[in-house]
């Protein structure tokens, strides 16, 4: 089948083209690094696949979601391009464009945020680049869809793309190391345009290198590519190969602008500009975000998420419960199906649902910031803290994506440049708090700090920040030592996010809590049930008397003095590693409790303040669910580093709950 690639700069909006094109949906943000691998999906017209490559500025990976991008041009080839720029930044966008150019496949040119252009006082002019390129270009806004149908068109039919017939002449010493280069691989299977790998090995492009390794003698080509470096330095050119070639690119590029662009009337300072000397300010930006913070879980959580959860939990535990226990009656279902169904499943399962609405009220929020602009922001606000601690601020973008899932958070670290960074991103994600262990905030901010919710929910989410970055400056030190960081990351403009892209960027995070209430959360449930069900006396047990009891019981001494030593707080913590949210699902058939309220009630009689704070300490910061771990093995490649991160994050919850619950007693807070 047709395969077409779908390649550009980051924040280009590629990701939003992709899924007009496919009706399909990825996650889209508005900031650099949301694609971190390749995604395929179907055009709406059946003509074949579209592929969307991970952003790059270059052809020449700083990054490995960069690398995929170079890795697919090479080995798979697709028979089209649709090179996606941002018209308001075209300068820095058209230097891909040119290697693109290069590689030498039918290319169409997607001149994307046209209307951000046009508001600067940027007006560019398609014909030129068309003419001057030789190849379609086509005005886009994709986030509205505005122009999405001419380029589904055109790719149709991508035989129908003119072939591209592009060519720089990089000056008589570079031209002439290309040529014997290509002669040196012409025999040489399955490789694309010859022309492009030649550039691509004088760029010392890591990705092509490795992959002529197997298939040519590459000391054969380096020595070329040596001798055309010291030509260059007997011409007193005090640049690289790779530094000539660019600046070639580069003044051909300033010369396309000059003709293509009419930056008369643009606009000294707008509203970007201004919303950041706030925003980004030097002593206002770290304040003004934590009370964004503040707001969001107030908002979550007092002024809307909790009437709202209030309302379910009246659904549930009324009209569901009570109609599924008449209809069973009705049929005659025994008194083993009747208990399993409203004690197992719509107690265990609705103990998690009553929470959808905070879940889904606080990613409509973190997706309006995302969207808007302002995360990336905090990464550069972050920077000079992170950096501190032996990470940068780019860091700071896979620990926001993983207050909504660790999984893909860990993924995300793959824009990361340094393998120091990505790899302490991936060991400290776990103590970021994601949405699994939100049920359990929520539960115990509601018994023990009524008044306080939002400040006791947040302060979990500050604690898991700053172990990590005070973890970060340990590993740093003694576990990756003598690797620099680096910090290079884009400011997009800010935009007012669109309804639709909302509403979907919600439901995609939130869709993913579902899921799991319909599976993993279900099966736990009836798994829990079942050991609280049957015991060694047989089955309908005293709760005491049951399996579940023993299994707690096991590991009660343990917990003892982090001030939840009972049997019911252990039974929760082991399903918990499945996942998070199975630890409220796990209490309420515990305690056999019909709504919200009776849950509270009972939680209420078994903790208390100090041990409430211990024990959402400990759901934070202990062993990563199964997913997590899944992700950490796939990642690091290293069964040593995933059993690392699991041990560390058991020991550093034990000994911080310790610290907690011992020294809030010796203060007299128990």
């Amino acid at each position: 089948m047709r395969s077409v690639a779908l390649i550009g700069n980051p924040n280009t909006g590629k990701t939003s083209l992709f899924n007009t094109l496919t009706s399909s949906y990825e996650y889209v943000g508005n900031w650099a690094g949301v694609t971190v691998e390749k995604k395929v999906g179907d055009l709406k017209n059946g003509a074949g696949k579209l592929i969307d490559l991970p952003g790059i500025y270059s052809l020449h990976p700083l990054s490995r979601d960069e690398g995929v991008a170079a890795q697919y041009l090479l080995e798979e080839s697709p028979e089209a391009v649709i090179n996606i720029v941002d018209a308001s930044q075209l300068e820095r966008n058209l230097l891909l464009t040119l290697q693109l150019l290069e590689y030498g496949k039918p290319t169409v040119l997607g001149l994307n945020m046209m209307d951000v252009a046009n508001a600067r006082g940027i007006h560019v002019n398609p014909e030129v680049l068309q003419s001057r390129l030789g190849i379609s270009v086509l005005p886009l806004i994709a986030r509205t869809g505005k122009g999405s149908g001419q380029v589904l068109s055109i790719v149709e039919k991508p035989s129908s793309i003119p072939p591209v017939h592009f060519k720089l002449n990089y000056g008589e010493i570079t031209e002439l190391a290309i040529s014997t280069i290509e002669k040196e691989l012409q025999h040489t299977p399955h490789l694309p345009n010859h022309r492009w790998v030649a550039l691509q090995l004088l760029e010392q492009n890591p990705v092509v290198l490795e992959f002529l390794k197997s298939r040519v003698d590459t000391v054969k080509l380096l020595a070329i590519y040596e001798a055309c470096q010291s030509e260059l330095q007997i011409k007193k050119l005090a640049l690289t190969l790779p530094q000539w070639i660019r600046s070639i690119r580069m003044d051909y590029i300033r010369s396309l602008c000059k003709d293509a662009l009419d930056t008369s009337g643009q606009k000294p300072h707008n509203l970007t500009e201004r919303l950041d000397t706030v925003l980004t300010h030097r002593f206002l930006g770290l304040p003004l975000f934590i009370f964004f913070m503040y707001a969001l879980f107030k908002t979550t959580f007092d002024w809307v998420g909790g009437p709202l959860s209030g309302l379910i939990d009246g659904l549930l535990s009324g009209p569901v419960s009570e109609g599924t226990a008449s209809l069973l009656q009705y049929i005659g279902a025994s008194s083993f199906t009747h208990a399993l169904i409203i004690d197992g499943i719509i107690g265990g399962v609705g103990g998690v649902l009553v929470f959808v609405p905070q879940i889904f009220i606080l990613f409509l929020i973190i997706s309006f910031l995302e969207d808007s602009g302002y995360m990336a922001r905090v990464c550069l606000l972050m920077d000079s803290t992170m950096e501190r601690m032996g990470l940068n601020g780019k860091a700071f973008i896979p620990f926001i994506i993983g207050f909504g899932c660790n999984v893909p958070a860990i993924m995300a670290a793959r824009s990361i440049e340094q393998p120091k960074d990505r790899m302490l991103t991936t060991l400290l994600m776990p103590l970021m708090s994601c949405s699994a262990r939100l049920p359990v905030y929520a539960l115990f901010a509601a018994v023990f700090f009524p008044t306080q919710q939002a400040a006791a929910i947040l302060s979990m989410y500050v604690m898991g920040i700053i172990f990590a970055l005070l973890l970060c400056k340990l590993f740093s030190r003694y576990l990756f030592k003598n690797e620099a960081s680096i910090f290079i990351i884009e400011l997009p403009p800010y935009r007012l996010p669109q309804i639709k892209t909302l509403s979907r960027s919600t439901w995609e995070k939130g869709k993913g809590f579902l899921r799991k209430a319909g599976t993993i959360i279900l099966a736990g449930s009836v798994i829990i049930w079942l050991m609280s069900y049957a015991g060694p006396g047989g089955l309908d047990v005293e709760m005491d008397f049951s399996y579940l009891a023993k299994f707690g019981g096991i590991i009660a001494p343990l917990l003892e003095p982090l001030g939840f030593g009972t049997w019911q707080a252990g039974a929760t913590l082991v399903p918990g590693f499945l996942a998070k949210e199975v630890v409220v699902s796990t209490m309420n058939i515990i305690y056999h409790t019909p709504d919200a309220a009776g849950l509270q009630s009972q939680v209420s009689q078994t903790f208390t303040p100090l041990s409430s704070i211990s024990f959402m300490a400990f759901i934070l910061l202990y062993i990563p669910c199964l997913a997590t771990v899944g992700v950490i093995k796939k990642e690091t490649a290293s069964w040593k580093w995933t059993f690392f991160s699991m041990g560390y994050c058991l020991v550093l919850a034990y000994v911080v709950c310790l610290i907690i619950y011992q020294g809030g007693r010796l203060l007299g807070w128990a």
